[in-house]
């Protein structure tokens, strides 16, 4: 299960719901989209809002199986959730990245060069 190509089975309504979270981004997942998109960083491809499993994640680069999330203001009622969520995909061989929404805002160079050191950690471990 932990191959890299290997597809992470999702439940197929949530196809409307992250097209909907994708049309109605925050601030804070629109700032850091336009950082990774379309292969800036070591020409990674990442997609937003992807379905997996019950849940969805913010952003997924399917050939290093890393996710990123992006914790709002409200997260301190989510986070029994989102642990649960993390420990259930990572049973699939995904990585984990969780950001807080005012670090992004506040020191975005900081997390991306955190997210830069993940992708080049993750592709030194695919060779």
């Amino acid at each position: 299960m932990n191959s890299k190509n290997s597809s992470i089975p999702y439940r197929k309504d949530l196809k409307e719901k992250a097209r909907e979270l994708r049309k109605n981004s925050t601030l804070t997942e629109v700032l850091l989209w336009q950082e990774i998109k379309e292969g800036k960083m070591h020409d990674v491809q990442f997609h937003r809002q992807v379905p997996m499993l019950n849940f969805i994640v913010d952003f997924y680069c399917h050939e290093l199986r890393l996710a990123i999330e992006v914790d709002g203001n409200s997260h301190e009622h989510k986070v029994s959730y989102d642990d649960k969520r993390q420990f259930e995909l990572e049973q699939y061989g995904l990585s984990f990245l969780r950001f807080d929404d005012l670090e992004v805002k506040k020191d975005i160079q900081n997390v991306l060069r955190t997210i830069e050191y993940r992708i080049l950690e993750r592709q030194e471990h695919e060779l």
